[in-house]
């Protein structure tokens, strides 16, 4: 008998992309954090920023980022920039931005 195998869809290109987010259940732990944080007022925060220089990344998203990271057992800012690239919730709560270990640790810092 001849063993056949499903085949490989990420070596199959297809018509319509798939929303990856599609894939992350409704009642999930991270739609809540996303829910509290989006209605948290956070303009004390807001008002530390300096500005000038480069654009910062929005601190609603890193309190969210931060928030999952902690529920998650992930204290390390170098596992949660690592999550952020490779793990759906975080890229999800992030909504694809890359901060690095040195924006996440400097905003601890601010908190």
């Amino acid at each position: 008998m001849k063993v056949q195998f499903k085949s490989l869809p990420a070596n199959s290109p297809s018509l319509f992309a798939e929303n990856i987010f599609d894939k992350i259940a409704a009642d999930h732990p991270v739609r809540l954090v996303n829910e509290v944080v989006n209605n948290l007022d956070i303009e004390h925060i807001v008002e530390q920023y300096k500005g000038g220089g480069t654009t910062s990344f929005h601190p609603r998203m890193m309190i969210k980022v931060l928030f999952y990271a902690y529920l998650s057992n992930t204290y390390s800012c170098r596992k949660i920039e690592k999550a952020l690239q490779e793990n759906i919730h975080f890229m999800w709560l992030s909504g694809n931005s890359l901060p690095d270990y040195r924006s996440i640790n400097y905003t601890i810092v601010i908190f």
